[in-house]
């Protein structure tokens, strides 16, 4: 959707919402970044949609099941509840073309960097693609973006100071910005966005 749809932040999940800590298998392992919180609430409190959209191919690996995935972001959102924050979407790709469980091995159009998680919650959600962004901690996440028409930031938690050291000057396509971090990001936006609000016309007394 486009034109007058809402605004959105499309947020990975691992590295950018929550530490990085490979494979989630089981519920103690999640550990939240300190300061995701304060940003998701910044974008709630803004008008801005949060929307979460995750690879987690230990699904189709059997590594664990689609069942604890959405444990973890029950998990998250009451963490985040606690702050006084939410996320206004869920979505995640169980799939994988190498995977385990034939119910899963497929080559989708959702694993990123395809837009396919993208597109289905900006439909879901009446989300103007062109004025909205995609926040992830790898190369994957902004190739997924510029695939969705949105712009991406990259930030350097999870794996993405690594992306920035050894794979940004060749790996294409590039970030619109790179923030320390998920608050780095947001705040980022949201600047920009107000920036980019005409003023509103001075009134006239008489």
């Amino acid at each position: 959707m486009s034109g007058n749809g809402r605004r959105a932040v499309f947020l990975d999940r691992d590295g950018t919402v929550i530490d990085e800590n490979g494979y989630v298998n089981h519920i103690d392992r999640v550990r939240y970044l300190p300061r995701s919180a304060e940003a998701i609430r910044k974008l709630n409190e803004s008008g801005i949609l949060a929307l979460l959209v995750t690879n987690q191919s230990g699904v189709a690996r059997r590594i664990f099941d689609r069942a604890l995935v959405e444990r973890v972001h029950s998990g998250i959102q009451s963490w985040l509840a606690s702050s006084g924050a939410r996320i206004d979407g869920y979505y995640f790709c169980p799939h994988h073309p190498e995977g385990s469980d034939p119910e899963y091995r497929q080559v989708c159009d959702c694993r990123k960097p395809k837009p396919g998680m993208i597109q289905r919650a900006a439909r879901e959600h009446g989300v103007d693609l062109s004025r909205s962004y995609m926040v992830g901690d790898t190369l994957s996440d902004i190739e997924a973006a510029e695939r969705a028409g949105v712009a991406g930031i990259l930030v350097m938690s999870g794996y993405g100071r690594g992306e920035v050291e050894y794979r940004l000057a060749w790996k294409g396509p590039k970030p619109l910005h790179v923030a320390e971090d998920l608050l780095g990001a947001v705040e980022w936006i949201l600047k920009r966005e107000e920036a980019a609000v005409p003023a509103a016309p001075a009134r006239v007394t008489r």
